[in-house]
């Protein structure tokens, strides 16, 4: 197999799915923090900002790298005409099914999705108490 077509390890993938889950957490518990420990705001933002910068880069260079992949060997255009596919074009298509598969986004997005309604109402909450 080709080196370009592995999938990281299980354990990058779970570091960079904690790193993600913890910025967001981080960002939305500003909200408490900003009523009951007003110093903490800054070193909460920063934290969720760090493990973002680090998150989205993870994100961007496993897209990046998807979409070169069916750039440099041309997959959507063989699959729209029907043509044969190389075994390394299969390879491709491999990694590419394997990594949506491994990857953990799904999850990262409904849980920053749940915590963000979380986040407001219990903003609101707090603003009309």
């Amino acid at each position: 197999m080709n080196q370009n077509s592995k999938t990281l390890p299980q354990w990058v993938v779970n570091l960079f799915f904690v790193i993600g889950i913890f910025s967001a957490v981080a960002f939305r518990i500003i909200i408490v923090f900003q009523y009951f420990q007003p110093q903490w705001v800054r070193l909460v933002w920063y934290i969720g900002v760090t493990g973002y910068v680090f998150f989205f880069l993870y994100r961007y260079l496993i897209s990046r790298k998807r979409k070169k992949m069916i750039d440099d060997r041309n997959l959507i255009g063989k699959l729209s005409s029907g043509a044969a596919l190389s075994s390394e074009d299969q390879e491709a298509l491999l990694y590419l099914v394997s990594s949506i598969k491994k990857s953990k986004e799904n999850i990262n997005y409904i849980f920053i999705f749940l915590l963000s309604i979380i986040a407001v109402m219990f903003d609101l909450i707090l603003l009309f108490l």
